[in-house]
């Protein structure tokens, strides 16, 4: 599984889209498609563009919170928050084969999502973001190695857990060592798409 996704950002369709170009453009192999209060037309337009670009970079198109839209048009799978679909449902739409993703924030959301058997949970957020409207409480590093030390106490096996909120570049090393398996990216990559292979190098 690929360590840096790109949470897709803009305000309108074309926007959207430009982004996700000039990420995949810069070597991005993993893209969440995240537009919220778009229109759903708009948004379905989006994500079957989204999906043909992914295939012509051999990609891999993640949609979020939307299960039957990402179903519709045979993404890879789909990214639910903790006020969306359960992972069970996602996963009787979506099949076996599908990648589900899921939202956590604190150490019993997480044990849910191990529970649940998604395949990769977004932990977060790190810190403050303008890209999320209704944040949870900022987990900060201290937040992600309590958790994660949590889990080592219980015994479990450690999930494949992405930071996400506010991640930039230098947080990588501090994030790995702590135990985080890959970061999802969106601000930092929008304003600057050359900064990916950094990000690539430094999750290697």
């Amino acid at each position: 599984m690929e360590k840096l996704q790109y949470i897709s950002q803009g305000y309108t369709r074309e926007e959207q889209e430009a982004n996700i170009r000039k990420a995949l453009d810069n070597g991005v192999q993993w893209i969440q498609v995240r537009w919220k209060n778009a229109p759903e037309s708009e948004f379905i337009s989006l994500c079957e563009k989204s999906k043909l670009l992914c295939s012509g970079y051999d990609s891999v198109c993640i949609i979020n919170d939307h299960v039957q839209i990402a179903k519709d048009i045979d993404a890879h799978g789909v990214h639910v928050g903790l006020q969306d679909m359960s992972v069970e449902k996602a996963r009787h739409i979506l099949g076996e084969n599908k990648i589900i993703g899921g939202t956590a924030n604190t150490l019993p959301e997480v044990l849910r999502r191990i529970g649940e058997s998604c395949n990769y949970i977004g932990l977060g957020p790190l810190r403050f973001t303008t890209t999320k409207e209704k944040l949870s409480p900022v987990l900060g590093f201290r937040g992600y190695q309590e958790i994660i030390q949590k889990l080592k106490n219980k015994s479990l096996e450690i999930p494949k857990i992405f930071a996400i909120g506010g991640v930039i570049l230098n947080d990588i090393e501090l994030l790995q060592q702590i135990g985080i398996y890959g970061v999802a990216v969106s601000g930092q990559i929008t304003e600057q798409p050359s900064i990916i292979t950094k990000f690539k190098t430094a999750l290697q």
